[in-house]
């Protein structure tokens, strides 16, 4: 006598980020990384404003950033001088981790950041022969001189990494930012050796730094990182779109010309203010968009939000490591350059590639 047959219960086919049958398996972001990443940022605000050379108790934290007494110390050192640095961590960290995140994902290249492509040297150089040939001291003219010279930089590396077969490709990209940056390095430190009585203000300014900052510098510049921010998360959408390909993106209704311009306009706002602001830092724009995309996968929705919020945790991270690591203060961009060269060197190594 025959047994009957079993019905096996039907199994739900593997959801996919590509076409069906493809086994690729959807990436879901966790539940909790956008609470984590909030909490570490105020964590992060925290200490920035309570460790530094002189320690301040947290309980007289907020009272010196609300009404300081203009009798307590420790108070004043929190109004006076964290509180500017703080809040410029923030902008400045902000504006290159979204920067480099959209430049990551508008090339299609993963170890596409403002520094490694010479746009935050190129922004560094206009401001520093602007502070030579005109000797002024504003912020807000630093930020249109370095507007033109992060733009200049991509334009100038676009053009030598786009020469002959095959195009802008990745490596191409890459190389040709490493060269253009090296000339622009070499032309800042030449220009500042040429005439040190003129630069010697600006030689920590130089090397990446949020000490020494008013908060006036980070109240010209707000408007034009919110300008930046706003403009780069409109692009979620069709930058998604344009990472399927520039045919997909049409079918799509994405415009790809459209949403390249727009990209760069944002880059530029974004390089151009961080850099007037503390000068050229690098390796944040490499690694904040890298660690998010390993949390959340590359949907373009989460990468720039994510960004946003974990880039000024890392970035004051790194300056508190500087407060603390010496007898007196290691900049800033000293910090983030010792920690970004390594986590480059891991991404060239495995090909991450194929990641974006």
């Amino acid at each position: 006598m025959l047994s009957p047959v079993r019905k096996l219960p039907l199994k739900a086919p593997a959801q996919t980020d590509g076409p069906r049958g493809s086994g690729h398996p959807r990436r879901r972001p966790h539940r909790w990384w956008l609470p984590f990443l909030v909490a570490a940022l105020l964590l992060t605000v925290m200490a920035s404003l309570a460790i530094g050379a002189g320690d301040v108790p947290l309980g007289r934290v907020l009272p010196g950033v609300f009404s300081p007494d203009d009798e307590s110390r420790p108070e004043l050192i929190v109004h006076e001088l964290r509180l500017p640095r703080t809040l410029l961590g923030i902008a400045v960290g902000t504006a290159l981790g979204l920067a480099g995140a959209v430049m990551q994902a508008l090339t299609r290249n993963p170890l596409a950041e403002p520094g490694l492509l010479g746009v935050n040297g190129g922004a560094a150089l206009a401001v520093v022969v602007v502070i030579g040939a005109f000797r002024v001291d504003d912020a807000l003219v630093y930020v249109w001189a370095a507007f033109a010279g992060a733009a200049g930089a991509a334009a100038l590396v676009y053009m030598i990494g786009a020469r002959g077969r095959g195009g802008a490709s990745p490596a191409r990209l890459v190389l040709a930012g490493a060269a253009v940056n090296a000339v622009f390095v070499a032309l800042t430190a030449g220009l500042m050796l040429l005439t040190p009585q003129n630069f010697n203000s600006f030689r920590f300014w130089q090397v990446g730094s949020l000490g020494g900052r008013e908060l006036s510098v980070f109240v010209q510049l707000l408007p034009f990182i919110v300008a930046g921010i706003a403009l780069a998360l409109l692009l979620a959408r069709p930058l998604n779109a344009l990472g399927m390909g520039d045919d997909a993106g049409r079918a799509l209704g994405s415009s790809p010309g459209r949403t390249r311009a727009f990209g760069a306009l944002a880059i530029v706002i974004l390089c151009g203010a961080a850099t007037a602001a503390a000068g050229p830092i690098v390796f944040l724009g490499l690694a904040v968009p890298f660690i998010v995309r390993t949390m959340v996968g590359p949907d373009q929705r989460l990468v720039l939000p994510y960004s946003l919020l974990l880039a000024p945790v890392l970035l004051l991270g790194a300056d508190i490591i500087g407060r603390v690591i010496t007898p007196g203060e290691l900049e800033t961009g000293i910090v983030t350059a010792f920690l970004g060269a390594p986590l480059f060197a891991l991404m060239v190594r495995r090909g991450r590639m194929r990641d974006l």
